[in-house]
């Protein structure tokens, strides 16, 4: 077996594009060099889970090439860029490494050396990049598996990254990543994306590396050289992990035994797998806190941040940006560099379960000029006093939208109690109600910290979330009783309890202060003159 699909020397990489969406093809250091010019667009083999995974990669390499180099900015010339990466790997200069296929007893892309070579008892094989992904649906529903039959080499690329660092535990023999809380956690991701387009952050990220690298080592005591870089570089059986100390504080992990290799005459790329006694890396103690760069940390818990099936919805991503639960990874840190308008906070994981997947979530936070400059200077006690009290008032309406919406199932009738059929479909729109809420959480709670009147900016949102709750029983009324009386009964009973809950002072006081108000100036204007 030869070495084939060089991505130091072979245009393997599709993108697009910015000026006019033009299709080209890049080799590793090419794409870098594309980066840096901020030319990328996109990339038609990346699927929406793979993105960070994608965007990790090429940050950790250039950043871990750039230091070895002792170079501060990105290289400028294809050369450069290859010199520098084939530095990283001196064990192996015919540049193995970087090869998608090779003997098997030499490492290969994201491919762990095979001690002996032998891989001829590897029963697992793979014949499509999806069905070697992480992704895991169930029987099929979402994503079907291995249904990618005419592929391109970087659908390969795609896949191995991806399944190398952000896959978790699937059972005997199948561990997962260091980078995670857990066999049954997750990867996210939560970093500052400027204006522009993959190149500005790519650049913003690895500069924000490069800065902070000494204090990652001193954190998480690593090497800070001569550590363990690329971890596929070692061979490996299976029987033994490594150590965690012995690694670059940007080390690019693999967490499973995988080779590609061809068949169909050489036309064809596919892999063979085999299991492990042990993960690769020993770090189940870390519970998750590696100094990933975009890993928010629970300081109380001791342990990186999992998300659940619903994803970032804003209470997370409240907390996340605001609260001091969370210790805010390097990456979503605001710096000067990142300009004043325009910047977002985006939001990226996919959920995990026991041997299944539940989604992947991605939420882009716009951060207006105000807010930015709070981040960067970690002034944040007003925005967590804001966004709190606003996460608190949602809750407050949606409760009361709630008893309104059972009360209208239950036919309006007088009780304590409501049925199990009545609180259920209350529950289901009520989320409908709190979901558009989380839609335009963060717009809104940006134009009250820039507002120089935040009183009645505060007033004016409420009132806008009483009608639009209101407009959520109204749409409710056809899914309620139908029938004469009961109709009747049903949503006058609804409204009654929906207007009396928000014009009690133990819901929201501004919005009852103002009803009051209302009711004042009204019953004045008819007074006898």
């Amino acid at each position: 077996m030869t070495l084939q699909y060089s991505l130091l020397d072979e245009p393997l990489i599709r993108a697009r594009l910015v000026d006019g969406g033009q299709a080209v093809k890049y080799t590793l250091p090419g794409l870098f060099v594309a980066l840096a010019r901020d030319e990328v667009r996109d990339f038609p083999a990346l699927r929406p889970h793979q993105r960070h995974p994608w965007h990790a990669f090429l940050v950790q390499l250039a950043a871990m090439a750039l230091h070895h180099a002792r170079q501060e900015k990105p290289f400028e010339t294809e050369q450069e860029w290859k010199d520098a990466l084939l530095a990283l790997t001196p064990e192996h200069p015919d540049g193995a490494v970087w090869y998608l296929i090779s003997p098997h007893d030499k490492p290969a892309f994201m491919q762990a050396p095979v001690p002996g070579g032998k891989v001829s008892d590897w029963k697992n094989s793979l014949y499509a990049p999806d069905e070697l992904d992480m992704l895991v649906t169930s029987k099929n529903h979402d994503l079907k598996a291995a249904r990618m039959r005419h592929v391109s080499p970087d659908d390969w690329v795609m896949a191995l990254i991806s399944l190398q660092t952000q896959e978790g535990f699937l059972g005997a023999g199948n561990y997962g990543i260091s980078r995670m809380n857990g066999g049954f956690a997750s990867r996210p991701a939560i970093g500052v994306v400027p204006t522009g387009h993959w190149g500005v952050r790519w650049q913003r990220d690895v500069t924000t590396l490069l800065k902070h690298r000494n204090e990652i080592v001193e954190l998480m005591e690593l090497q800070n050289e001569n550590g363990i870089r690329l971890v596929w570089q070692k061979a490996w059986s299976g029987e033994s992990s490594l150590t965690f100390s012995s690694l670059d504080p940007f080390y690019i992990e693999i967490c499973r035994r995988i080779r590609l290799i061809q068949f169909d005459g050489g036309q064809s790329i596919s892999a063979v797998a085999a299991g492990s006694k042990v993960a690769r890396i020993e770090a189940k103690e870390r519970n998750g806190i590696t100094g990933d760069p975009w890993m928010p940390i629970d300081t109380a818990a001791g342990k990186a941040l999992t998300i659940g099936s619903d994803g970032f919805h804003y209470r997370l991503a409240a907390e996340l940006l605001f609260g001091n639960k969370f210790r805010s990874p390097i990456a979503q840190i605001p710096d000067a560099a990142d300009g004043a308008a325009g910047i977002v906070v985006l939001a990226q994981g996919v959920t995990r379960g026991q041997g299944k997947t539940e989604g992947y979530h991605e939420r882009r936070i716009p951060i207006s000029p105000k807010v930015r400059n709070m981040l960067r200077q970690r002034q944040t006690d007003l925005l967590a006093k804001v966004a709190g009290e606003r996460v608190n008032a949602i809750g407050k309406v949606r409760s009361v939208l709630w008893t309104a919406l059972a009360a209208l199932f239950d036919q309006g009738t007088v009780k304590d109690k409501f049925s199990d059929s009545a609180k259920d479909k209350a529950t289901v729109f009520t989320k409908i109600f709190e979901q558009a809420e989380d839609f335009h959480f963060f717009e809104e709670l940006n134009a009250e910290i820039e507002s120089n009147d935040l009183e009645n900016t505060r007033l004016q949102w409420l009132l806008s979330m009483a009608d639009r709750a209101e407009a959520n029983l109204n749409a409710a009324f056809i899914a309620g009783p139908q029938s004469g009386e009961q109709r009747y009964r049903a949503r006058s009973a609804a409204l009654s309890r929906f207007h009396g809950g928000l014009r009690s002072d133990k819901t929201l006081p501004t919005l009852a202060n103002y009803y009051r108000q209302l009711t004042t100036n009204k019953e004045n204007a008819h007074e006898p003159v």
